[in-house]
């Protein structure tokens, strides 16, 4: 069949592996076209997403300046075998080259009584290991908090560009958490707690 088809080519002239060939152009390559683009106010964006209720998580790392570590509730599992978990951290975070140059980072997964560690932790240009208890994770060496209920000490694997964030990929080498604890959930702009 390959080879009627082959001959069938070169009956009509078309191009064939042995014949000239002219290569397309490269397209662009963009996630959105500027005429794809939706008209989305950014708050109303974030209104309509904010009815999505999430955990609410500290990402942290240890560099040569020493401890680091965001707010973030932008975290998920994303594969079991290997076993992989995601984040996502806005480009302009000067928290992320701090987490980048040390390879690794701990999600500290917080409980239903920690809202007050997410707010030391959400402030920009602080020093947010001020008044923190934290001990070296097991694998890694990033700051594992004190009292959280759950936690999980990566490597980074991956780091995708997503519009003006980044999602950081990252290879789980130990885990460890409470047997019980309520989660501290995020919820069209505020803290709540999780009822059955």
């Amino acid at each position: 069949m390959a080879v009627a088809a082959v001959r069938y080519l070169r009956s009509v002239g078309a191009p064939t592996a042995t014949g000239p060939v002219d290569p397309l152009p490269r397209p662009d390559l963009r996630a959105v076209a500027d005429d794809e683009r939706l008209p989305v106010d950014p708050g109303e964006f974030r209104r309509v997403l904010g009815h999505f209720a999430s955990g609410v998580t500290v990402i942290t790392a240890h560099d040569d300046e020493g401890p680091a570590g965001f707010a973030c509730q932008s975290f998920a599992s994303l594969s079991l075998d290997p076993p992989l978990v995601a984040f996502m951290v806005a480009r302009t975070s000067t928290t992320w080259p701090r987490i980048a140059r040390a390879g690794a980072f701990c999600v500290n997964i917080l409980g239903a009584d920690q809202g007050g560690l997410c707010r030391a932790f959400a402030v920009s240009g602080a020093d947010k290991f001020a008044s923190v208890t934290h001990e070296p994770s097991p694998a890694t060496g990033a700051p594992l908090l004190d009292g959280v209920p759950a936690w999980i000490d990566c490597r980074i694997h991956a780091v995708h560009t997503g519009g003006d964030h980044l999602i950081v990929v990252g290879r789980v080498e130990t885990l460890g958490g409470a047997a019980e604890g309520e989660p501290l959930l995020f919820h069209r702009g505020a803290f709540g707690r999780f009822s059955p």
